[in-house]
């Protein structure tokens, strides 16, 4: 009854604050403290091997500039190894001046000319020299006569290069040591200085994070990433977020799906993850403007892109594929009605001339009349069939004469063109063939003796269609522009823009390893090539003539 309960508030301060400011600054602080401490082990722990290092070259530096004297070595060939001879005079100046613990020289026998402790003078050195009079250089740490030192040892030569002996030079190494244990309050004072320092930064850091989280706790901040990604990942629109450098930082699954990339887009520029084109120049912001069209594969794309505040950028992309599509079959539709509007007055005009025959009682003209109208539609259809056996493309061709025919353009398939019903993509061939013929219709549209040619014909299994016209032609500096999506010299209609249909031509060309050009017809209009290898199928091969056809000629022959 008489227990006091502790507060929840007060219980929850035992913990981990939930303010993102305090949090960070905690987290800093250990850090800091954690790597004050791991970097003064990590540096003591070389540190010896590093003042060793510096002994045993400046061991070796010694004993190079002794061997460097050419008198030592002169003297060392021409006088008997003594205590007070020059050589271990000039041994001890030098030993003297750099404060070496020994400087000896040997001859080739490994014999001492030289020796702090005289009676040494004349004694066989106590370890190998061997590496030295081999003419190697070398350092080590090593135990001698005079107890344990960085060495350094070098080849003695004389005028003429020979080697006549070797110069060995320590350092104490419990000078090393020394220095060692004398480094390591300094070590603790900088760490001391680098936590300091540390803790501040922890602090500047911290407050900034509190700013520009709003003093949000984590959790909060989780849970708002949390809600973003299923919103990016959930919507039926394509989002590219680009960061100040121009890279991708994020792709949502439409953006994916929509664009043909997967995550190793993420860090590379729009050029590197999709390739130069217009595509790419949309999302670097190279290309302004609102709901930009571009074509990525066989899809047309609407693409809108607003900066930020970072310096980096959101770009939206909406797939307008289907609706492209309808608005190309309005635009087919509207052409038909159109064709069938000017059928129904011709049409009209026939019926009361064979009426007017009639009444006239002229009915041998009017049978002449009738078989001529029938003839020419028969004709065309003949034409195209009997040099275009797909039938896709010719049911194509044959609707596009007669729109052309309404329209006062004489349509003509080239004397040429041959193509088999042996297409591998027949699809993607009528919608080449559609773009092409249609765009020439445009272009010479209200022009004297408007013509367009079509000419379709093999070359193995490489496919070549060419669509020429007698229109005022492209210029040459416009004949790759009009391959670029959204390109157009004309006004765009009511219900879709224009600028995609050679864009496709092109993206279909190139999906089959081909290519799509355009240059100067010979009338100088334009002319359209495109160019499809592997667009027919092996032909199949002609069954093995038998025997029995044969031996039904003869009766055949005789019937005759």
């Amino acid at each position: 009854m008489g227990m006091s309960r502790t507060p929840p508030s007060r219980r929850l301060r035992l913990g981990l604050p939930r303010r993102a400011f305090s949090q960070v600054l905690l987290m800093q602080l250990a850090i800091a403290a954690g790597v004050a401490v791991l970097v003064t082990g990590l540096f003591l722990a070389p540190l010896s091997d590093q003042l060793d290092d510096q002994a045993m070259r400046r061991a070796l530096a010694i004993a190079q500039t002794t061997a460097a004297e050419p008198r030592i070595a002169q003297e060392v060939k021409n006088t008997p190894p003594t205590a007070d001879g020059p050589v271990q005079e000039a041994a001890e100046r030098i030993r003297r001046a750099t404060k070496a613990e020994y400087v000896v020289v040997m001859d080739w026998r490994g014999v001492r000319w030289s020796h702090p402790t005289p009676d040494q003078v004349g004694r066989t050195v106590s370890t190998d020299p061997g590496p030295a009079l081999a003419g190697k250089e070398v350092m080590e740490i090593d135990s001698g006569t005079l107890g344990r030192s960085a060495r350094g040892k070098v080849p003695l030569r004389d005028s003429a290069g020979k080697i006549v002996g070797a110069v060995s030079v320590g350092i104490p190494y419990d000078s090393v040591r020394a220095r060692l244990i004398h480094a390591i309050p300094g070590l603790f004072a900088y760490a001391g200085g680098a936590l300091a320092v540390g803790a501040l930064a922890a602090w500047l850091i911290s407050r900034r994070v509190h700013r520009q989280t709003r003093d949000l706790a984590f959790s909060d901040i989780s849970g708002l990433l949390a809600e973003r990604e299923a919103m990016l990942h959930g919507i039926r629109e394509g989002v590219v977020a680009l960061d100040r450098t121009g890279r991708v930082r994020l792709l949502n699954d439409e953006a994916q799906r929509l664009l043909g990339i997967g995550d190793e887009a993420v860090g590379r520029s729009p050029d590197e993850a999709l390739g130069e084109g217009r595509t790419a120049d949309v999302l670097a912001g190279r290309v302004t403007g609102t709901d930009l069209l571009t074509v990525r594969g066989q899809r047309v794309l609407v693409t809108n892109r607003m900066p930020t505040d970072d310096g980096g950028a959101v770009a939206t992309l909406r797939d307008r594929t289907e609706l492209e599509q309808l608005g190309r079959e309005l635009d087919s539709t509207r052409g038909l009605i159109d064709a069938l509007r000017a059928q129904d007055h011709e049409h009209a005009n026939r019926m009361h001339t064979l009426l007017g025959l009639l009444e006239l009682e002229m009915y041998d003209d009017a049978v002449e009349f009738v078989g001529e109208v029938v003839g020419d539609h028969r004709a065309t259809a003949e034409q195209v069939t009997e040099k275009i056996q797909d039938p896709l493309l010719a049911a194509l061709l044959v609707g596009k004469a007669t729109v052309a025919a309404e329209r006062g353009v004489a349509l003509w398939v080239a004397d040429r063109t041959r193509l088999p019903e042996r297409l591998v993509d027949p699809g993607g061939l009528v919608t080449i063939l559609g773009n092409l013929v249609d765009n020439a219709l445009d272009a010479v549209a209200g022009t004297p003796h408007a013509r367009v040619e079509v000419e379709l014909r093999t070359e193995g299994r490489t496919a070549v269609l060419r669509v020429r016209d007698t229109g005022p032609g492209i210029p040459v500096e416009h004949r790759e522009l009009v391959f670029t999506d959204g390109w157009s010299t004309k006004e765009p209609p009511a219900h879709r823009n224009r600028g995609i249909g050679l864009s496709l031509v092109r993206r279909l060309a190139e999906r089959q390893g081909g290519s799509a050009t355009v240059g100067e017809a010979g009338g100088g209009g334009a002319e359209f090539t495109v160019v499809l290898p592997d667009a027919l199928t092996e032909p199949e091969p002609e069954p093995a003539l038998t025997a029995w056809p044969a031996q039904l000629s003869a009766p055949e022959e005789e019937s005759r």
